[in-house]
């Protein structure tokens, strides 16, 4: 009975939030980019930031190719959900300059922990 009832548990169907396969999330996806890349020569020329639209199309590459590996539709769903928002707050300049030019935030660099990089870096 125990395992009848672990099996039920296991094989319970999850409701999806917009797509029904993955075929539909993938289009869902490439719509969203092409909404996005239609939209960066407005946007630069709009919110002024200090980058072409080139580099933007460049980031907007990037930033998709991060997700590239995710396989469960309900993740890319809520993906492209987050991405529409953040387009349409950006067309509609509910961001600013600042919001905008964060994508191309430099990494953090870590702190040293060893002596001789504390001691060529200045610190301690």
């Amino acid at each position: 009975m125990a395992t009848g009832r672990a099996a039920q548990v296991v094989t319970r169907q999850v409701r999806p939030i917009l797509s029904v396969s993955h075929n539909e999330a993938r289009s869902r996806a490439l719509a969203l980019y092409k909404a996005w890349y239609r939209q960066i020569p407005h946007i630069v020329n709009e919110i002024d930031i200090p980058k072409s639209t080139k580099q933007c199309r460049e980031k907007l590459r990037e930033e998709f190719a991060k997700h590239k590996d995710v396989k469960d539709v309900r993740v890319i769903d809520m993906l492209i959900i987050k991405g529409q928002m953040e387009l349409k707050e950006t067309v509609q300049k509910w961001k600013q300059v600042g919001h905008v030019m964060n994508y191309w935030k430099e990494t953090v660099n870590k702190k040293p922990t060893d002596f001789l990089s504390k001691f060529l870096e200045g610190k301690d």
